[in-house]
C-alpha cells in the first residue's frame, strides 16, 4: 500500500469518508433536529449548573436563606435571556450569533468587539468544561491518579477534536444518552430532596424573607442587595452558552427558525429549572463546601445517605460521571460555533480566508483544529486548574451578551412605524441588554485583578489582529482593482478578423481559472507569451468552492454551480471571438486541489500535449502576512500535477499600484 492510500485509510477510520455532493439527502443527514440541538448546543448552559450555583452559593453561606432569592434571580434572567435570543433567531434567521448581531445593527466595529469576545469565550468554553469534567470524575477515584489529571484533559480535547473533524451529527448522536443520564439523575436529586423537606419547601419563603430582614439589620439593606448582587454575579457562568443556538441555526434542521425556538425553549426549561432547584436543594439539605468535593457531589451523598450503601454509592458515581461527561459535551459549543464564528469573521475579511474552507466531511476543518490547539494551549498553561479558569471565564460571554442586546433595541426602535408590537420587544431586549450589562461591568470589576485582566488582554490582542488582517485584505481588494480593469476591455467586442488566439502550435493550455477577472486573463495572456503563440486548444477549469458562506442548502449549490458555469464560459466566448477554440470544465466541490485531481485524467485523455496554467499573485513587499492571509494554491497544484508527469506553469502576475491596461491583448 502506497503512503497515500494508508495515510487515506487512517483519515477514513478516525474522521470519516467523504461527502458524496450529489447526495440528495446530504443537508438532511447533516442538520439536527431540536432534540439533538438541544445536547449538541445546549449542553454548555446545563452543564454550568455544575459549577454556577456552586460559586453563587458560597457567597451566601453566612445567610443561606438569601439563596432564595438568588435562584429567583437565575431563572429569570435565564428566561428573559432566551426569549431575547428567540427574537434574534427570527431576524437572523440564517444564523444571528453574537457577531452577526451587532455587525448587522450596531456596527462592523462592535460586530469585530463581539466576535472576538466570542472566540476566545468559547477557546476558554473547551478549556474549563474539559478541566471541570475531570475534577468531577476524578473526585471519586483513587487520589494516587491525581497525578494524571492534566494527561487526562489533554486526551479529551484530543478526542473532542477528532470527533468534531467527523462532523456535528457524528458528534451530537454519541453524547444522547450521557445527556439524558446527566438530566434524569440530577432532576430525581432536585425532586428527592424537595419531596423529604416538603415542610421545609413550604416555609422557604417566609424563612427567606425573615432571613433577609435579619441580614439587614447586621449590614444595612445596601448590604444585603451588595451581597445578593455579588452572589448572582458569581453565578455568572450559569448564562454562557445560551447564544449558541442562536449562532448554531444554519446546523439546525428546516424550519430553521421553529426548530431553533424549540431549542430555546427546551434550553430554558432544563437551564433555568436545574439552576433554581439546585440553590434551593443546596439550602434545604444545609450543604457546605468540604474535603475537595463539589456541592453537587456533597448533595448527592446527604441526600442518599440514608439509602442502602451499594444504592447510595451506585447513585452518586452515576450521577458524578454523568457530569463529568456532560461537561465534556459542554465543550462542544466550543466546536460548534467558535469555528462558525470564525467563518463569519472570515467571510468579511476580519480573519483569514482560509477559515471559510469546509473538509470532505463538510465541516470548518481549519476553525475546528484552532479552537482544539488554542484550548489545548489554554488547559496546559493554566494546568487544567478550574479556580484560574473560571477567573478567565464567563466575562466575554456578556461583552457579546451586551452588544447583542444593544443592536436588538437600537432595531425595534427604527422599526417602531412599521411593527405594532415593538414596545414590548424593545422591553424585552431593553430588560436584557440592563441585566447583561450590569453582570459585565460587576464581573470585570469583581474578577480584573484575579485574572480576568488576562481575558480582556487576550480579547483586545485580537480585535488588534482582525483590525491588521482587514486593513491587509482592503489593501489588496484595491490594488486588485487595478488588475481587474482588463475585464472591461476584455469585454469590449472583437474587431473583425481578430486572431490573437488562432492556433499556431499543437499544444493544449488547461488553464485553471476562478471567474472572469484581471487575474485569470492576466493568466490567459501570460500563458500565450510565455509560449510565443497560440494553443491547438484552450480548456477553461473553473472549481466553484463549497465554504461556510454558501453551504445552505441544495438552491445555494445549484447556484454555485451556474455562476462557475457562466463564468467559465466567458472565457470561452473571449477566445472564441478572437480566433481561438476552446471549451470549459466546470465542477464545485470543497477543495481544488482534489477536485481537479479527478478531472484530470479525463482532461488529458481528451486533450494531446497538454500543459496546465496557473496565476499566482506576486506581492512586491511580501510579509508574514501575505504569505499566512493569501493561499498559495499555484504551487501545491504543480508538485501535483509533477508527480503525475505533467507539465504545469506558474504565470507569476505582479500586484502594483497601477497597471497598464492600453495594450492588454498585444500578444
Amino acid at each position: 500500500m502506497s503512503d497515500n492510500s494508508l495515510m487515506r485509510a487512517m483519515k477514513n477510520f478516525l474522521i470519516g469518508r467523504e461527502r458524496a455532493l450529489n447526495d440528495s439527502g446530504l443537508f438532511h443527514k447533516l442538520s439536527l433536529v431540536a432534540l439533538l440541538a438541544w445536547v449538541g448546543l445546549g449542553a454548555d448552559g446545563l452543564s454550568s449548573s455544575c459549577y454556577g450555583p456552586e460559586e453563587a452559593y458560597k457567597v451566601l453561606l453566612a445567610h443561606p436563606p438569601l439563596a432564595l432569592f438568588v435562584a429567583l434571580m437565575s431563572a429569570g434572567t435565564v428566561a428573559i435571556i432566551c426569549i431575547s435570543y428567540s427574537q434574534i433567531i427570527a431576524l437572523f434567521p440564517a444564523g444571528g450569533g453574537g457577531y452577526l448581531v451587532a455587525s448587522r445593527l450596531l456596527s462592523p466595529t462592535a460586530g469585530v468587539i463581539s466576535g472576538s469576545a466570542l472566540l476566545i469565550d468559547y477557546v476558554l468554553t473547551i478549556s474549563v468544561s474539559v478541566a471541570s469534567g475531570m475534577d468531577a470524575l476524578f473526585s471519586f477515584l483513587p487520589a494516587a491518579w491525581l497525578s494524571w489529571k492534566l494527561a487526562a484533559s489533554v486526551c479529551g480535547i484530543l478526542f473532542l477534536t477528532m470527533l468534531n473533524l467527523r462532523g456535528v451529527r457524528e458528534s451530537v448522536l454519541l453524547l444522547v444518552p450521557v445527556f439524558g443520564l446527566f438530566l434524569i439523575t440530577h432532576t430525581f436529586a432536585v425532586l428527592f430532596v424537595f419531596g423529604t423537606h416538603a415542610g421545609a419547601l413550604a416555609n422557604l419563603a417566609g424563612d427567606s424573607v425573615n432571613a433577609a430582614h435579619g441580614a439587614s439589620a447586621e449590614v444595612g439593606m445596601l448590604g444585603v442587595v451588595a451581597l445578593l448582587l455579588r452572589a448572582y454575579s458569581m453565578g455568572a457562568g450559569t448564562y454562557t452558552g445560551i447564544e449558541a443556538v442562536s449562532n448554531g441555526l444554519p446546523i439546525l434542521r428546516e424550519p430553521r427558525v421553529r426548530t431553533g425556538r424549540r431549542t430555546m425553549l427546551l434550553m430554558a426549561l432544563s437551564l433555568g429549572g436545574m439552576v433554581a432547584g439546585l440553590l434551593i436543594a443546596y439550602l434545604l439539605v444545609g450543604v457546605h463546601p468540604g474535603g475537595g468535593k463539589t456541592l453537587n457531589a456533597v448533595l448527592l451523598e446527604q441526600l442518599s445517605a440514608g439509602w442502602p450503601a451499594w444504592l447510595a454509592n451506585t447513585f452518586v458515581k452515576v450521577s458524578l460521571t454523568s457530569a463529568a461527561i456532560l461537561l465534556l459535551i459542554a465543550a462542544q459549543a466550543g466546536f460548534l460555533d467558535g469555528p462558525r464564528v470564525l467563518a463569519n469573521m472570515a467571510l468579511d475579511r476580519w480573519m483569514p480566508a482560509r477559515f471559510t474552507a469546509l473538509s470532505d466531511r463538510f465541516v470548518t476543518l481549519n476553525g475546528v483544529l484552532v479552537m482544539g490547539g488554542a484550548s489545548l494551549v489554554v488547559l496546559l498553561l493554566t494546568r487544567g486548574e478550574v479556580e484560574l479558569l473560571v477567573v478567565l471565564y464567563s466575562i466575554n460571554v456578556f461583552i457579546t451578551f451586551s452588544l447583542s442586546q444593544a443592536g436588538m433595541v437600537r432595531h425595534w426602535w427604527q422599526v417602531r412605524r412599521e411593527d405594532p408590537s415593538w414596545r414590548w420587544r424593545l422591553g424585552i431586549n431593553a430588560v436584557g441588554f440592563a441585566l447583561t450589562f450590569s453582570i459585565l461591568v460587576t464581573l470585570a470589576w469583581m474578577k480584573f485583578f484575579s485574572g480576568g485582566w488576562v481575558t480582556l488582554v487576550v480579547t483586545t490582542a485580537l480585535i488588534l489582529t482582525a483590525f491588521a488582517v482587514r486593513r491587509h485584505y482592503d489593501g489588496v481588494r484595491k490594488l486588485l482593482a487595478n488588475l481587474d480593469s482588463i475585464v472591461e476591455a476584455a469585454e469590449l467586442p472583437a474587431q473583425p478578423g481578430a486572431n490573437d488566439f488562432a492556433p499556431t502550435s499543437d499544444r493544449t493550455a488547461i488553464i485553471l481559472v476562478n471567474g472572469f477577472n484581471g487575474l485569470g486573463l492576466h493568466t490567459l495572456l501570460g500563458a500565450v507569451r510565455l509560449f510565443g503563440g497560440g494553443f491547438r486548444r484552450m480548456v477553461f477549469v473553473q472549481i466553484g468552492i463549497l465554504d461556510a458562506g454558501n453551504f445552505k442548502g441544495a438552491d445555494e449549490i445549484d447556484r454555485l454551480r451556474a455562476h462557475v458555469k457562466r463564468e467559465a464560459g466567458r472565457y470561452v466566448d473571449f477566445v472564441q471571438s478572437r480566433g481561438g477554440v476552446a471549451e470549459a470544465v466546470t465542477a464545485v466541490g470543497h477543495e481544488v486541489l482534489d477536485e481537479l485531481g479527478k478531472l484530470v485524467p479525463d482532461l488529458t485523455e481528451r486533450n494531446a500535449n497538454v500543459v496546465f496554467f496557473t496565476g499566482q499573485l506576486v506581492f512586491e513587499r511580501e510579509t508574514f502576512l501575505t504569505r499566512w492571509l493569501h493561499n498559495y494554491t499555484a504551487f501545491a497544484l504543480q508538485r501535483r500535477l509533477f508527480l503525475r508527469g505533467l507539465p504545469c506553469a506558474i504565470v507569476p502576475i505582479r500586484v502594483l499600484e497601477s497597471i497598464d491596461t492600453a495594450a492588454p491583448f498585444s500578444v
